[in-house]
């Protein structure tokens, strides 16, 4: 194949073509050269395997195609190769149903089915399968209890010495079958995390507290179902000392994962709880003491106690979420207040763990367990080991009360009681084959849970006919390639359609004139490329657009076009000619020889009137008109037209009284009382309505039938009365009477409003009159008063 793309380089280079041009459908741009080839382009991709498929000029790739466009190309569905991936059941063993009385040992119980699938896989082709699962009750339990020894947690160990019975009898509601273990951690036993000196190593604690030396982790008692063991051994243990704030708790954490035989650890639910008030060391913080050694998540403990803490760092928190997953380990975290936002980031981490908040004396601890079991056995999240390269999965959940999850939420369901049912719907594809092409295995698994799912991945990776191939054979150019499929799939240096040139002869002048026309100048007609003296036509950007022929002169669509489609949508081009479908005609297959749409009502070919020519009437005479010839607008109506004749022949009157016999005999006459109504849709049937010289009126309808023409006439006259003259004339005098009087009331009603009017003013006026009280000025008063100046009024 790389030979191939090489070859298309550098004759598109000789040419001056354009990459555009070799671009089609995903099958198509492929260049697949072989059905293995073509089926990894897409699932929706199909190789035709007739020999006789391909067209003069066609590549050899131009037989992988979609599966729609093989079958309009004349490849029967028999010669498609189109294999397709399914899903087996391997194993299904349906959930247990369990309660306390069954008495069924832990790797008798199933929460998870199926067990065991093999998938087949095609390229680009999702295969879904159904997932179920089922909380069993009564699920055995382990809870190992790691606790942190240092001087700050005294008081929780005295609260912690009775844990064991204690744990037990409240456990017995959620299952019959528990069991306990006890272990402890300090910090790793270099400076700077504990003293070195020799009294501190014997007792790091200060003052006259008695402590017992400093130690990285120590297994206390393995996973027991003794509760009072449990308690004896934890009521020895003693607090020891470190000097920094953090602790070792990771170290410990990883003995105890991983260290499943020496801590006891079943296939059963498995609880760790992490007890501490104080922070982590993690990865990195073991260059304070000179640890560069990497955590080697590899179980060190002899008797019972972690011997490499000082040899390999603290794990980081990656290395323990893996760890934890392997060993299906949920966690608690216990933690006082003050680091419950640190725990809580941690948990956010590391997958199916929880966080409590512990009291400052552990006096809670018991609560705090139960709650947090409750809350991760409630919730199921799956989880599946390292894909294939190419391989991609989907989940999605069907949870309880038919909640339905996608995305990441598809993983995982929530609020999950005893004897509920859950589904996940899981589709896992693959985008392209392996280059080893072997069986792929991967699992699936929910969180906690020991169980989980096989899933055997085998691929697609080449057609079933490849394997009927036959080597060297004569068909490929005396041997120079494998003949399979249909096609021949050449050896090393050899390419063309059947092998019959090597690459040192691709560009030989003798070779190019084998690719002109009538020895033109154009090699290919400029449609295609010349391989060993073969044309081969290049690719559209639409696939169903094709260049064929010896030398890729023809094509599918550079022919005529009519309503803007390809030879009227009504026939195929081939060789730029336009192949008309039956009863369809002309250079774009636009005229139709049907008739049934020139058909008038009268059952007519255009009415009578023309001829119909492409589905359309063409009327003879100029004023008749529409799709069936039926329309005249320069002609008199119908009902105007036969008048005459129906009056000559109907009531022996009118212009035609004397010529009716020879000019009216057109059609057929009948008298009738009522006329017929156009309730018969076959025929038009015309209602008229004509006056004559006496101004009476007629009634008949006109109408074609089977070609011959039909009256219909009222046998009598409408004719109107004469006018009855005395009551006319008693009308208009009594009108006028009427007339006169109404106009002298008129006249009489003004006459009274416009004296009221008047008389209204007058008495306005009167009421409104002042009469002048001033003297004349002519007059002077009889008397005269004289007064004596030398009067002083004694």
């Amino acid at each position: 194949m790389d030979l191939w793309f090489l070859l298309v380089a550098i004759v598109s280079a000789t040419l001056g073509a354009s990459s555009a041009q070799q671009e089609g459908s995903i099958c198509i741009k492929a260049n697949a050269q072989s059905c293995g080839e073509c089926i990894q382009v897409s699932e929706t991709c199909g190789w035709c395997t007739d020999e006789n498929f391909l067209s003069v000029g066609e590549s050899k790739s131009a037989r992988c195609d979609d599966l729609e466009s093989l079958k309009k190309r004349k490849c029967s569905e028999a010669k498609i190769e189109n294999p397709r991936g399914n899903v087996t059941i391997n194993k299904n063993k349906p959930v247990t149903n369990r309660n306390k009385e069954s008495n069924l040992k832990p790797e008798q119980i199933t929460q998870i089915q199926p067990q065991k699938l093999s998938l087949t896989l095609r390229s680009g082709e999702p295969q879904t399968f159904t997932l179920k699962f089922k909380r069993a009750e009564d699920y055995p339990i382990d809870l190992y209890y790691l606790m942190d020894l240092s001087f700050s947690m005294e008081d929780d160990l005295e609260n912690v010495k009775n844990l064991g019975t204690d744990l037990m009898r409240e456990m017995q509601a959620i299952t019959s079958d528990f069991r306990i273990g006890f272990g402890s951690f300090v910090e790793k036993t270099v400076m700077p995390y504990i003293s070195t000196t020799p009294a501190r190593l014997i007792n790091p604690c200060t003052g006259n507290q008695n402590c017992t030396s400093p130690f990285s982790y120590k297994n206390v008692l393995k996973l027991t179902s003794n509760g009072e063991e449990f308690n004896r051994l934890v009521s020895q243990q003693q607090i020891s000392g470190n000097l920094d704030s953090p602790e070792g708790g990771f170290d410990a954490i990883m003995q105890v994962a991983v260290c499943e035989e020496q801590i006891g650890w079943r296939n059963v639910t498995r609880l760790l709880v992490f007890s501490t008030d104080a922070g982590f060391h993690f990865a990195g913080d073991g260059k304070l003491g000179g640890i560069v050694l990497p955590n080697d998540g590899q179980c060190h403990l002899e008797n019972n106690i972690y011997t490499m803490s000082h040899y390999y760092d603290y794990p980081s928190i990656a290395h323990l979420v893996q760890k934890l997953s392997d060993h299906n380990i949920q966690t608690i975290f216990a933690v006082t207040g003050e680091f419950q936002p640190v725990y809580k980031e941690l948990k956010n981490l590391i997958p199916k763990s929880a966080v409590g908040t512990l009291s400052a004396n552990s006096s809670n601890v018991i609560k705090l367990i139960i709650d947090a079991y409750n809350s991760l056995s409630s919730e199921v999240i799956l989880e599946n080991g390292r894909l294939p390269e190419g391989v991609s999965i989907t989940y999605k959940s069907i949870c309880k009360n038919n909640v339905v999850g996608t995305g990441e939420n598809g993983r995982k369901c929530s609020n999950i009681s005893i004897g509920d049912e859950v589904h996940f719907n899981i589709s896992i594809e693959s985008k392209k084959c392996p280059s080893h092409g072997k069986p792929e295995v991967i699992k699936i698994k929910p969180l906690g849970f020991t169980e989980e799912v096989e899933l055997v991945l085998k691929f697609i990776c080449d057609c079933d006919c490849a394997a009927k191939g036959e080597p060297n054979s004569l068909t490929c150019h005396n041997g120079h390639g494998t003949f399979e499929c249909g096609a021949c799939k050449c050896n090393e240096g050899r390419i063309g359609r059947v092998c019959e040139c090597s690459k040192d002869e691709v560009r030989t002048e003798d070779l190019d004139a084998n690719c002109r026309k009538d020895n033109g100048t154009d090699i290919c007609s400029n449609n295609g490329d010349c391989v060993c003296g073969t044309c081969e036509c290049k690719k559209r950007e639409n696939p169903a657009e094709i260049y064929s022929g010896k030398y890729c002169e023809c094509d599918n669509f550079n022919c005529d076009r009519s309503n803007n489609k390809l030879c009227g949508g009504n026939g195929r081009c081939e060789c730029r000619k336009c192949i008309c479908d039956t009863n369809y005609t002309g250079n774009a297959c636009d005229c139709s020889l049907d008739t049934t749409s020139c058909l008038a009502k009268n059952g007519q070919i255009c009415n009578g009137r023309g001829t119909c020519e492409c589905g359309s009437c063409k009327c003879t005479n100029a004023k008749f008109q529409g799709p069936t010839c039926e329309i005249c607008p320069t002609c008199p109506g119908v009902c105007t037209e036969h008048k005459e004749c129906v009056q000559c022949r109907a009531f022996e009157a009118g212009e035609k009284k004397n010529t009716c016999e020879q000019e009216c005999s057109y059609f057929n006459l009948l008298k009738v009382k009522k006329l017929p109504q156009p309730t018969d849709q076959s025929f038009p049937l015309t209602h008229c309505k004509e006056r004559d010289a006496n101004d009476c009126w007629f009634y008949y309808t006109y109408a074609v039938r089977n070609d011959t023409k039909e009256v219909y006439v009222v046998d009598t006259l409408d004719c109107p009365a004469g006018p009855d003259i005395i009551p006319i004339v008693a009308g208009v005098v009594a009108g006028i009477v009427l007339i006169g009087l109404a106009l002298l009331l008129i006249w009489k009603l003004l006459m009274i409003i416009h004296d009221r009017r008047e008389f209204a003013k007058f008495e306005k006026e009167k009421l409104n009159a002042k009469w002048d009280t001033g003297e004349n000025p002519i007059y002077k008063s009889a008397v005269t008063t004289v007064i004596n100046p030398k009067y002083e009024g004694k």
